[in-house]
């Protein structure tokens, strides 16, 4: 398996309450909700390459067309 990057987040706590409850609706821990969530940003922004290995590189936030 990967090791994975250990990083200490310091969040609002009620931003972490969405989280968990997010987490606990999907079956998921808090830090892969938080993985998925950071994963599905970069996906949709075009900053992170697709399964096929295309980088579709942009500067659009979540929503916005690039």
């Amino acid at each position: 398996m990967t090791r994975r990057k250990q990083y200490p987040l310091r969040v609002d706590p009620e931003i972490w309450a969405a989280v968990e409850r997010w987490a606990e609706d999907d079956m998921r821990s808090a830090n892969a909700q938080v993985e998925w969530i950071l994963r599905d940003s970069l996906r949709r922004a075009g900053r992170l390459p697709d399964r096929g290995g295309e980088n579709n590189k942009g500067s659009a936030a979540p929503g916005e067309k690039g």
